[in-house]
């Protein structure tokens, strides 16, 4: 009995084969280059397997980004983009996030890809259709607020701020950096 689990195992083994996928392209909000959009590449998975963070990575200033990736699976993967954005989306929490299905033409077989699929330009001012929110919030999120807020050197800092300024559960020098330097200087006198 136990050759025949070791038969098995070995054939399963054998079975799996090396597969990924490459993509690039360019994001846009409104008529500017989209940067800093965090971009993932993932293998979603039917079943218990868990899905595969393929990728992942930021636009640069133009825009643009390069993605690729690859797993072991008995049958074809199932890769998927994903954007999370704030593109035209004001303050409300969290980040929209979008998700794209690649074609599976683009897959090929090893772990390096031989093919890129060019999503092309894409204006994340869109509203897409099974849009979501993410609520986990990103360092590189809204122009540099929060990589302050998230930043370990002046982590403490800012929870001294924080801490000496909260009124009815508002903090108003998080929402306003300017009034947090101010504030500051005021109580160093």
């Amino acid at each position: 009995m136990k050759w025949i689990v070791l038969l098995a195992a070995v054939a399963l083994t054998v079975a799996m084969r090396d597969q990924s996928i490459a993509v690039r392209g360019r994001l846009l909000c409104g008529s500017k280059p989209a940067s800093n959009v965090r971009v993932k590449l993932w293998e979603e998975d039917s079943g218990p397997d868990p899905d595969d963070l393929l990728d992942q990575g930021y636009t640069d200033g133009n825009g643009e980004f390069m993605l690729q990736g690859g797993t072991a699976e008995l049958t074809p993967i199932d890769p998927i983009f994903k954007v999370y954005h704030d593109c035209d989306d004001g303050i409300k929490p969290g980040s929209r996030k979008v998700k794209f299905a690649l074609p599976k033409s683009y897959i090929t077989n090893g772990k390096t890809p031989k093919k890129t699929f060019d999503i092309g330009i894409l204006n994340l001012e869109t509203i897409f259709a099974k849009e979501e929110r993410e609520m986990i919030v990103s360092r590189r999120r809204r122009g540099g607020i929060n990589a302050d807020y998230m930043d370990p050197d002046r982590s403490s800092e800012r929870s001294e701020v924080v801490s000496r300024n909260r009124r009815g559960g508002i903090n108003e020098e998080y929402m306003d950096p300017d009034r947090a330097k101010s504030t500051e200087d005021e109580t160093d006198n």
